[in-house]
């Protein structure tokens, strides 16, 4: 069977030999568990970045950097709007987006908080989403993302470890909080993982789908966490594209299509930092059809049919990223 964290270890170890040119900081905690610093104390880089997704996929992906044109950046003209973008190809999507890189562990320990993604989520599995995926990671190791400002220290380490049925020493945590280099980056990276998150709350077998890929601007580092969150959130809702190889009934398809893009809620149009705000910092007071991709191309390879549904929001992105 495949394991999400070995894989992801692997990756890992690369990250540790060359910790000193990706600009990041390698911790011994006091209990043996090793912490990666890819942000928070130093500055970390986009290659860092890189790699700290493709763990996070369980490394089953891979994961790239280009420039795309996003359109006019104002309507009925304008200059061309030409933006970096994080390009992400995925084998097995539903275990690699879902079983691994889905941000649906909420780590708290004392007073620290975060939000945790990666293969160890495969480990602990206690989440709802993994019901339905007939999947479950056996590994010695964990390696787990963790998206938050503080650097997670013995006793945290020792709650997901303990959780994650490991002990400490063979627990790899990976660190950069939202408003930098390698947290814009691998943000930008789960364009297909919020696609399949969509497709699963209208009802679609995950196991379906054969084959992922998408592409998201690189949204610039912001600030502070708080209008990094936006800008990341807009980067995927107004610029983000995703295909879907999937086999099914064209029966089942065509009536999920109109709904997969970003287009179908009732929130789309305001940038994601006002939003949120708007609703007092309270992610369950938006409507969770918002949290898709913009465009997706859906091919059946059943019937040979392609479906394609969404737009680019040039005006949008432009607002959230060069502007704000």
């Amino acid at each position: 069977m495949i394991s999400v964290n070995r894989r992801a270890g692997a990756i890992v170890a690369r990250m540790i030999d060359d910790c000193e040119a990706l600009d990041i900081e390698v911790r011994r905690l006091p209990n043996g568990a090793t912490v990666l610093d890819a942000g928070i104390g130093v500055r970390g880089s986009l290659e860092a970045g890189r790699l700290l997704a493709e763990a996070c996929l369980g490394g089953l992906a891979s994961v790239g950097f280009s420039h795309r044109s996003y359109g006019p950046g104002e309507a009925g003209g304008g200059p061309e709007l030409r933006l970096p973008a994080v390009e992400v190809d995925v084998c097995l999507p539903h275990i690699a987006c879902m079983a691994s890189q889905y941000a649906g562990w909420p780590v708290r320990a004392g007073d620290y908080a975060a939000v945790g993604s990666g293969p160890a989520r495969a480990l602990a599995a206690f989440e709802e989403v993994f019901r339905n995926l007939g999947y479950r990671d056996a590994s010695d190791t964990a390696v787990l993302v963790l998206e938050g400002r503080r650097m997670p220290d013995a006793e945290v380490a020792a709650a997901v470890a303990e959780r994650c049925g490991v002990p400490p020493g063979r627990l790899f945590l990976l660190a950069a909080p939202t408003a930098s280099l390698a947290g814009s980056v691998q943000i930008a990276a789960r364009s297909a993982e919020t696609g399949m998150h969509k497709l699963a709350q209208l009802g679609f077998d995950l196991r379906k789908v054969h084959a992922a890929a998408g592409s998201c601007p690189l949204a610039p580092v912001a600030e502070d966490d708080a209008h990094a969150v936006g800008r990341t959130n807009d980067a995927i809702l107004y610029g983000s594209e995703v295909f879907f190889a999937v086999e099914a009934r064209d029966a089942e398809l065509a009536p999920m299509v109109d709904a997969l893009p970003s287009s179908a809620s009732r929130d789309y149009g305001t940038p994601f930092y006002e939003l949120f705000r708007r609703c007092g910092g309270d992610f369950y007071r938006i409507d969770p059809l918002l949290f898709s991709p913009a465009r997706a191309v859906v091919n059946n390879l059943s019937s040979g049919r392609t479906y394609s549904c969404g737009s680019i929001h040039p005006g949008l992105l432009r607002r959230s990223l060069l502007e704000s």
